[in-house]
C-alpha cells in the first residue's frame, strides 16, 4: 500500500538528522513506499471550509547538509492526503491550537497522527492527571500561598512552566530555598500561565525513563541521565541516553493509560517516568525514536508506520 503522507512540522531544512524523531519517520516512510510533502504551520488556510496548505514534495537521505531534496512550492488541499503527521514542536501556545482546529476539519477522513482533537484536550503535563496515583505529588496552580503551602508539606520540589518543553526552565527548590518568590515574581511578569510545583524525586538522579507507546501498546524505552549535580535529564540540555529494560511498574503504568491513549487516537505516544511515578504524557510531537533504535534496535518509527497502514486499510 502506498500513502500520501503529509508532514506538519518545523523547517525540514534546520533539523538535526542524527537525532529527530520526525525526520526518522519520513524515512521509513519513503522506505515503505510513501510520497512526502512538507509544510509549516504559517501555510495552512481555510478557505470556505476547506483546509489548504503550502508546501512541497520531498525526498530524504541521511546525509549531513543534503538530507532533504525539495520540489517546487505548491498549494495543495490537505484532504488529498491519506495521512497527515502533526510534528511541529511546541510551544503548545495558541498557534499551536489553532493548527488543530484547522487539522480537525480533516481528520479523520484523512488520518492525522496525532489526532488533533486529542492534541489539544490532552496538554502533557495536565493529561498526566486524569491518572491518578500515578505521578508524584503535584500542584498547578498560580496562587503563591496554595504553592507556599504545598512547600511546607513536601519541603524539596521542583517548579516547571505549564506549557515548557525539553527541560526549558525547570528548576529544584530546596526546603529553605529563598529564591522561589522571586522566581515565582518573575514567571508572573513573563506570563499568566500557572505553573506546576512537583515534589521532588532523588530518584531522577538515576534517570527519567522515556517510554515510547504505539496505538497504547508499549515499544521500548530509552533513560536519560542528567549530567552531575543537574536533575534536568533531557538530551536537548545536556542528558545522555543508555539503554533501559521496562520494569513491571513501567509496564502497570503503561496499562493503565494504554486504553485511553489508544481510545482517544493518540497513535504516538512519550512518557516520562521517573523512578515508580509518571510524570508526563507527551502527545504533541513525542521524541526518543531514534536513541530508542540506536541501543536497543527497535524501530519505532517502523512500528508505527505498520500500524497506519493497518488502519488506512480498513478504511
Amino acid at each position: 500500500m502506498s500513502l500520501k503522507v503529509a508532514v506538519q512540522m518545523d523547517p525540514i531544512e534546520g533539523i538535526n538528522i542524527e537525532g529527530d524523531t520526525t525526520f526518522l519517520m519520513m524515512e521509513m516512510a519513503q522506505a515503505r513506499g510513501h510520497s512526502l510533502f512538507v509544510y509549516t504551520t504559517d501555510t495552512l488556510a481555510m478557505d470556505e471550509g476547506r483546509v489548504f496548505a503550502r508546501g512541497r514534495d520531498v525526498s530524504v537521505a541521511r546525509i549531513k547538509g543534503d538530507h532533504a531534496r525539495l520540489g517546487e512550492y505548491r498549494r495543495v488541499e490537505l484532504t488529498e492526503f491519506d495521512v497527515i503527521l502533526l510534528r511541529q514542536d511546541p510551544p503548545f501556545d495558541m498557534h499551536y491550537i489553532d493548527s488543530t482546529f484547522f487539522l480537525e476539519k480533516v481528520h479523520p477522513a484523512t488520518l492525522v497522527v496525532n489526532n488533533p482533537v486529542e492534541v489539544r484536550n490532552a496538554p502533557e503535563k495536565l493529561f498526566v492527571t486524569d491518572f491518578p496515583g500515578l505521578q508524584p505529588p503535584t500542584l498547578i496552580t498560580c496562587d503563591r500561598e496554595a504553592i507556599a503551602e504545598f512547600r511546607a508539606r513536601h519541603g524539596d520540589v521542583v517548579l516547571k512552566p505549564l506549557n515548557g518543553r525539553g527541560g526549558s526552565g525547570v528548576t529544584r527548590h530546596l526546603a529553605d530555598d529563598p529564591n522561589l518568590d522571586a522566581l515565582l515574581e518573575i514567571h508572573a511578569e513573563l506570563s499568566r500561565e500557572p505553573v506546576i510545583v512537583q515534589k521532588f524525586l532523588p530518584s531522577v538522579t538515576k534517570g527519567d525513563k522515556r517510554i515510547l507507546l504505539i496505538d497504547g501498546q508499549a515499544v521500548g524505552a530509552i533513560n536519560r541521565v542528567p549530567k552531575t549535580g543537574q536533575i534536568r535529564s533531557n538530551l536537548a540540555v545536556g542528558g545522555r541516553a543508555e539503554a533501559v529494560e521496562l520494569t513491571a511498574r513501567d509496564l502497570e503504568i503503561c496499562a493503565t493509560i494504554g486504553p485511553e491513549l489508544k481510545r482517544r487516537g493518540l497513535l504516538f505516544v512519550g512518557i516520562d517516568v521517573i523512578g515508580e511515578h509518571l510524570t508526563e504524557i507527551n502527545v504533541t510531537s513525542p521524541t526518543g525514536a531514534v536513541a530508542l533504535k540506536a541501543f536497543t534496535g527497535i524501530d519505532a518509527a517502523d512500528l508505527l508506520w505498520e500500524r497506519i497502514e493497518t488502519l488506512r486499510a480498513t478504511v
